[in-house]
């Protein structure tokens, strides 16, 4: 099976081209990578293999320079007669910038960007699976605190927190208007949290979340709000397996699950023993954030903020911070994350657990502590402005 890859130098792209490197049912892997040059490209995808020691087998993984957000890629890809033996696409790449300064961005990598992929694609003789990598929490803002299934979305109806999830959610629906059911394959990770093993994550999407956290250490969610995290080479492993299961459904949920299911507090509980020169972690009312804001821009508690009892906090924020302006700009990127947090959704993984017998992911409080040693490396501030 000859396989064509997006986002092959991204946090989940780069863990599913290991993984398919690693198979031998797998015959050639065409990744496309923003380059300039086939040159600049296969130097890309080199990194990627030689990061944790990984073979590339030159002969096997054949990168190919395109842009998504580049107007002629559809009629590049159809020039390109070596493509035309590729049997699946699994396209798992987009702009997931939660920053409304992006949104434009965003919204042609991830729609139109989709759509030049999907044009090639119908020229394709040999296809037989278009896998499209979408996102759980396309499922909107208004599921509070319980299980969400697969058939609940998409919903054309529902509230988003960020642009990213409702260009997800428009990528499944613009699948069918140029592909077959029997072609179509969606997977939907949850949230994507650092990785499992003992080694460096590729990339410290979202750990960024728990890096800022931890700087902060006072933190406006309810800290038992149900978590739905997983390691990226659960998701990775997940969706291959998928690929070559006998499947019954055409959307499955990568996620954790309620067995696999966490939350801030067990999170950071984890975490905090190896912070011990860090106040004690302390979860107020998200409607502390206006409070923390005001007290960033010099404003002092008003009488009766709540934030007034939190002195040692705001002492060690002085200590930390060189400017109370750059604790502004940590509250601003973490908004929506926090948001995020406070929905309390699980998904239902159950499709994906009966249909390839893959086993249930660890908790993220377990298998977080494998990463501790990488928050503290973590430029939070760098992230913050496109976390």
């Amino acid at each position: 099976m000859d396989v064509f890859l997006t986002g092959a130098t991204g946090f989940l792209g780069g863990e599913i081209l290991m993984d398919l490197a690693k198979r031998k049912d797998v015959g050639k892997i065409f990744c496309l990578v923003r380059a300039k040059s086939e040159h600049e490209a296969q130097e890309r995808v080199r990194k990627v293999f030689f990061l944790h020691g990984d073979f590339y087998d030159e002969n096997r993984i054949i990168p190919i320079a395109g842009d998504l957000s580049e107007d002629k890629l559809t009629e590049t890809l159809i020039q390109n007669k070596s493509l035309d033996s590729t049997q699946t696409i699994i396209h798992a790449a987009a702009n997931t910038s939660f920053s409304k300064i992006f949104d434009t961005m965003v919204k042609d990598v991830n729609i139109e960007g989709l759509r030049r992929i999907l044009k090639w694609s119908t020229q394709l003789k040999n296809l037989t699976t278009f896998c499209y990598v979408g996102t759980a929490t396309i499922c909107g803002k208004n599921i509070l605190n319980r299980v969400v299934l697969e058939e609940e979305s998409p919903d054309v109806n529902a509230e988003h927190v960020v642009s990213y999830t409702y260009t997800k959610m428009t990528g499944e629906q613009v699948l069918h208007d140029y592909l077959s059911d029997d072609k179509i394959l969606v997977v939907r990770p949850s949230i994507i949290m650092g990785d499992s093993r003992p080694w460096a994550p590729r990339s410290t999407v979202i750990l960024w979340t728990l890096a800022t956290v931890n700087l902060l250490r006072l933190v406006p969610v309810n800290p038992l709000a149900q978590l739905d995290i997983i390691s990226v080479d659960f998701a990775s492993q997940a969706i291959v397996e998928l690929l070559f299961a006998k499947r019954k459904h055409q959307v499955y949920h990568v996620s954790s699950g309620m067995a696999g299911a966490t939350n801030a507090l067990k999170i950071t509980a984890a975490i905090e023993p190896h912070f011990n020169h860090r106040p004690p972690f302390k979860f107020v009312n998200t409607s502390h954030v206006k409070q923390m804001v005001a007290w960033a821009k010099n404003h002092p508690p008003k009488p009766g903020d709540e934030l007034e009892h939190n002195t040692t906090h705001l002492n060690y924020w002085n200590d930390i911070f060189e400017s109370r302006g750059r604790l502004r700009i940590l509250l601003f990127a973490l908004e929506p994350y926090l948001e995020f947090m406070e929905l309390g959704q699980i998904f239902d993984n159950s499709k994906l657990i009966e249909d390839t017998g893959i086993k249930q992911p660890l908790p993220a409080h377990e298998y977080i502590k494998n990463s501790v040693k990488y928050l503290e490396k973590i430029d939070v501030f760098e992230g913050a402005v496109d976390p």
